[in-house]
């Protein structure tokens, strides 16, 4: 029964994905060497930009295998690498630098989120330096749009290569970018950054480590998650369809992947999982969860970060989002993880239920569930987050969220959830009215 559930969970995701993305997405298994025919289209010579994940060396291989069959050159006759887990400001520096001196007809970017994000940020930075040359003008939502008009200009055309199932950034309109000084992550939000053409050989994930396999696989489910809570409108039912798919894959599939690193059909499920989260945050945005994993990003990874404060959230929300829900324990409920009866359940209590059910598959995966799990929390974080709540390049953040908070509620509301989450004493929670 479940393999059979399974398998038409994936057939639902593919059709997800191709109403998506089209022609412009190779995803799947055995589709690694697409990557040289997309760069093909936009000329012949690229820029690569790639991780240097031991593991995924035998895979750049087969990527470079491909440009060099499409009789593409490599711009600067190498591989750039080095960038650091979460897209520090310096790398996208670093990686601007390259592009100016070396004039490629096109980028690629290949690697996990850090790598397409600081990627994304250099080619809005190389393209637009001569009038800016800093990122902070950037920041924000539709930035990198209004500068291109202002000034006629164009992005380079990019091309992402995904290498694990988590973020989705080689699908999406974001880009994160850590200041190391402050420890805070910044948000360019446009579509004018999303990657030209993708790929997802998810074939490639077995080698990936079980670490990071679990923090994308919650990564993943946060994205559904998230904007399914904040869904509203004509938006309610695409967002629904994404996210019952994508967190049941996750719920079923997380476990094994991680236990079993060969399991193929497990790392298949997450890697459409987590590309559904990119559709999700196409279509909506994210919000609590994902606003205060920006200030935690010197002590956790951000799949980490995001699977930590979302069960926090989903008590706060809890009033507002009813019929998510039901929705959402049904899954959990299914698979093992809530053992009350969600029909007959309501409001706060309704929303306590599912968190507990969130932090039982956490537990599973061997995540820290509060922030004093955490090495290296302190009360600071707190104040990090609570400030960066209030900054206007974040506000987008508090719009998302299915109570909109803004800058003069966040220390009403956000604190006591921040408070709770570091104890893990989710009674501190204070509902709207």
């Amino acid at each position: 029964m479940i393999k059979t559930n399974d398998e038409a969970l994936r057939r639902k995701a593919k059709d997800l994905l191709l109403e998506f993305k089209g022609g412009d997405y190779a995803f799947g298994q055995g589709v690694l060497e697409k990557a040289g025919s997309f760069a093909k289209e936009a000329g012949n010579s690229c820029l690569v930009v790639a991780s240097s994940s031991s593991w995924f060396k035998p895979y750049l291989e087969r990527i470079l295998g491909s440009l060099r069959s499409h009789g593409i050159s490599l711009a600067g006759g190498r591989v750039v690498t080095g960038v650091s887990p979460n897209a520090p400001r310096e790398d996208v520096y670093r990686i601007t630098t390259y592009i100016l001196q070396h004039r490629p007809q096109c980028l690629m970017a290949v690697g996990g989120g850090s790598v397409i994000d600081a990627v994304k940020a250099a080619n809005v930075l190389a393209s637009l330096g001569k009038w800016k040359p800093e990122l902070e003008p950037y920041f924000g939502t539709g930035k990198v749009t209004e500068a291109l008009n202002t000034h006629s200009a164009s992005l380079l055309p990019m091309v992402a290569v995904q290498t694990v199932s988590s973020s989705s950034a080689h699908l999406t309109k974001y880009s994160n970018v850590t200041d190391p000084v402050a420890g805070q992550k910044k948000l360019i939000v446009d579509d004018a950054i999303v990657p030209s053409k993708a790929v997802f050989d998810y074939e490639v994930t077995k080698s990936s480590p079980a670490e990071l396999t679990a923090d994308g696989a919650l990564d993943g489910i946060g994205h559904c998650l998230e904007v399914f809570y904040g869904a509203k409108g004509d938006k309610y039912d695409i967002c629904r369809r994404i996210a019952e798919v994508g967190i049941e894959l996750v719920v079923m599939n997380s476990a094994k992947a991680v236990e079993n690193p060969e399991d193929l059909s497990a790392r298949e499920a997450l890697g459409l999982a987590t590309d559904l989260g990119g559709y999700a945050i196409m279509v909506g945005g994210t919000n609590g969860a994902h606003l205060t994993s920006f200030s935690l990003v010197d002590i956790a990874s951000h799949g980490r970060g995001v699977a930590l404060m979302n069960p926090y959230y989903t008590v706060f929300f809890a009033p507002a989002i009813q019929d998510q829900l039901r929705i959402v324990g049904r899954i959990y409920a299914k698979h093992g993880y809530l053992n009350e009866d969600v029909e007959k359940l309501e409001g706060r209590r309704l929303g306590e239920a599912v968190a507990e059910a969130m932090m039982a598959l956490s537990r599973k995966l061997g995540f820290p569930t509060k922030l004093a799990e955490l090495p290296g929390f302190t009360k600071a974080h707190i104040e990090r987050a609570i400030n960066a709540a209030k900054n206007p390049q974040l506000e987008m953040k508090l719009k998302n969220m299915p109570v909109p908070l803004d800058s003069a509620s966040v220390d009403e509301y956000m604190r006591p959830i921040l408070q709770a989450a570091a104890t893990g004493d989710i009674s501190l929670i204070k509902n709207m009215a």
